[in-house]
């Protein structure tokens, strides 16, 4: 019997899954540990390494992965996977070693069936730097509870809404509600926890399970990424009302603003022109503030940065519209006065 499955999918990651499955397999854990990494039909070398990993340890198994996007490998690591628990940990990221026994120490407790940790943006180029440098403002991140600066103050733990990175489940509870749905090769974590909440659920982020996530070093490859947020965002929200914020119509808002100035004229300029110039104003106000936090090249070049995301993200939103339509729902959501805000469940240290 193994004590927790580690599903971890990879496809193109030849250039960092040494070093990133080095923090995976390097787990402090007082129980066995077996390690599912699915890949995802590689253009690189990463199927031989996986190969090569396996090959040195036995905890490690790799699994075939077809359709070689996210949902799918999830869905091909839980039924394979033998543990008590799964937890999900990615390619793309730098673990602590403490991290399973810090997720799985809190879903003891009994009170919670997600528990997850926040991502830390980590560089390790000049171009995953400077988006690294971005994930740490607002205007980066949004309005979601999952990132560190949440945890401004004594927190330790906070309450997420459906802003997650992965995390550790019992695996009988995550069978329970389904698993990942494979219709979602992206948002896929979203989705899961739409349905969590609909259960009536909670979810829990934990500051010890913090994990040093990274970006995307271009920005092609980064707009792509948001535009593919974006798209099946409103999959999502189609689905789950529930999931959308207010801060999720400001992509799409500035893309058709960028759009109505570009054709619309003269009479498009000035329609669009105050929303743009409001957007130009908290770009140039956020440089600004990290500005002390990163050389002055780097800041100079975060407007890119920032218009990759918010225009990837907002014409991934525009196009998911066409394809699956308009979320009604949640947009009469959207327009009702905000409720009364509740702070969110905290630990304190």
């Amino acid at each position: 019997m193994v004590d927790v499955s580690v599903l971890t999918p990879v496809r193109n990651e030849a250039g960092v899954i040494r070093k990133t499955a080095a923090t995976i397999t390097g787990q402090r854990f007082d129980g066995t540990v077996e390690y599912l990494l699915i890949e995802g039909r590689s253009d690189d070398a990463t199927r031989a390494i996986l190969d090569e990993l396996a090959a040195a340890d036995p905890r490690i198994r790799v699994l075939d992965n077809p359709r070689g996007d996210l949902a799918a490998a999830l869905a091909v690591g839980l039924p394979a996977a033998r543990g008590e628990f799964v937890a999900k940990m990615d390619a793309h990221t730098f673990f602590e070693p403490t991290y399973l026994q810090a997720g799985i120490d809190r879903l003891r407790r009994g009170d919670v069936h997600w528990v997850s940790g926040p991502p830390i943006p980590h560089g390790i180029d000049r171009g995953s730097r400077r988006v690294a440098i971005a994930l740490e403002s607002w205007l980066g991140v949004g309005g979601s509870m999952k990132w560190p600066r949440s945890f401004d103050g004594v927190h330790e733990e906070l309450e997420l809404d459906t802003g997650v990175f992965s995390g550790v489940w019992r695996r009988s509870v995550l069978e329970g509600i389904g698993g990942w749905d494979v219709a979602w090769p992206a948002n896929e974590d979203a989705e899961l926890a739409s349905r969590f909440f609909a259960a009536g659920e909670r979810i829990v982020c934990v500051r010890a399970m913090g994990a040093r996530y990274v970006p995307r070093g271009t920005l092609r490859g980064l707009a792509r990424q948001y535009a593919r947020y974006g798209y099946y965002r409103i999959k999502t929200a189609r689905r789950h009302p529930a999931s959308v914020r207010r801060s999720h119509a400001l992509p799409p808002a500035l893309a058709l603003a960028l759009a109505v100035a570009a054709v619309g004229g003269r009479r498009g300029r000035l329609l669009a022109g105050p929303a743009l110039l409001a957007y130009g104003a908290a770009v140039t106000a956020t440089c600004a503030r990290l500005s002390g936090k990163a050389e002055p090249k780097d800041v100079a070049l975060l407007p890119g940065v920032f218009g990759a995301m918010h225009l990837g993200y907002g014409v991934g939103m525009l196009a998911g519209m066409a394809r699956f339509g308009v979320p009604a729902a949640a947009l009469v959501r959207l327009a009702r006065p905000p409720a009364r805000s509740r702070p969110p469940s905290t630990t304190d240290a």
